[in-house]
């Protein structure tokens, strides 16, 4: 019941009205509960589930098209008695890393221009989530979303192997080494993502940027490969790998998983120039969940 006090300094008649509010007395559910649902939130949000069915129609069709190329090799593995899959689950992200692209170029602006744009952040530090809460959980979330991404049509490969008959213990063995490779490029690329989406509000800039560090870069790698291939200069294809995201995955999978090299003649890097590529990768990670922390620390203040 709303209670009504009268003052009445210097002869004016001043109310205060009490409209009968009731404190919060249930629990507190803290950081960690505020973490997991602004990760599950992101995640949900990078398939556009939860927002409008405009939000939902680039990813899940980029969702669709990562998948088709698999459902296609395994029906003709299936129908002609295959004794091998065309592709080796390496080798699939590396030929699908356009597609890749676009959708990191898409969802990462999304998952953080937004909150710069509308001046979001400050309100989120606000509560008990801090700094590190937000850049886990929205570094995880983009991260999760890619593993989905990648992860499907491997999966699609392995289940239609098995129905083909092909040898259970290769076909494990393959399956668990693309596993371990597209977490390594979920990783890399959504920090990456996340890094040059935070940049910029403007999620148009945003999704350019991405797209040139991450598909315009393969491309002129490739080429620049290509050329010092032809011109006999094969010594330096494997180090100008270093320059681009999809080929440091392709340099690392190919030391170290057993995968088959895209590189020009399809010599990859060796034992020794793999642990380069190696530390170059986890250096970026690293490098990008740092940069992220230094940006998110600024703009909360």
């Amino acid at each position: 019941m709303a209670v009504e006090q009268s003052l009445t300094p210097h002869g004016e008649q001043t109310r205060i009205h009490d409209i009968g509010y009731r404190h919060y007395d249930g629990p507190r559910l803290g950081r960690a509960y505020a973490r997991r649902s602004l990760y599950s939130q992101s995640l949900r949000g990078s398939y556009g589930l939860g927002r409008s069915v405009k939000s939902k129609v680039l990813p899940m069709l980029l969702f669709v098209v990562m998948c088709v190329p698999a459902l296609i090799m395994v029906a003709v593995a299936v129908a002609t008695k295959a004794k091998a899959l065309p592709v080796d689950y390496t080798r699939y992200a590396v030929i699908m890393q356009a597609v890749i692209g676009l959708y990191v170029a898409s969802q990462g602006p999304q998952s953080v221009s937004r909150d710069l744009r509308f001046k979001t952040v400050p309100l989120y530090f606000s509560r008990p989530i801090e700094t590190v809460d937000y850049v886990r959980a929205k570094y995880a979330a983009l991260a999760s979303a890619l593993f989905v991404l990648t992860a499907a049509p491997l999966i699609v490969l392995y289940v239609g192997a098995l129905l083909a008959k092909l040898d259970f213990a290769d076909q494990t063995k393959g399956f668990g080494q693309g596993l371990v490779s597209v977490a390594l490029l979920s990783l890399l690329f959504a920090g990456i993502g996340l890094v040059i989406s935070s940049v910029t509000p403007r999620r148009g800039f945003g999704i350019a940027a991405v797209i040139a560090a991450l598909t315009i870069s393969y491309g002129a790698v490739s080429t620049v490969q290509a050329i010092a291939f032809e011109q006999s200069s094969s010594s330096a294809v494997p180090w100008l790998g270093l320059f681009s995201p999809i080929t440091l995955i392709d340099g690392v999978q190919t030391a170290f998983l057993g995968a088959t090299s895209a590189f020009p003649g399809g010599e990859g890097p060796s034992s020794g120039q793999g642990v380069v590529y190696l530390v170059v990768v986890l250096g970026l990670i690293a490098g990008s969940y740092g940069l992220l922390m230094r940006r998110y620390r600024k703009v909360g203040l």
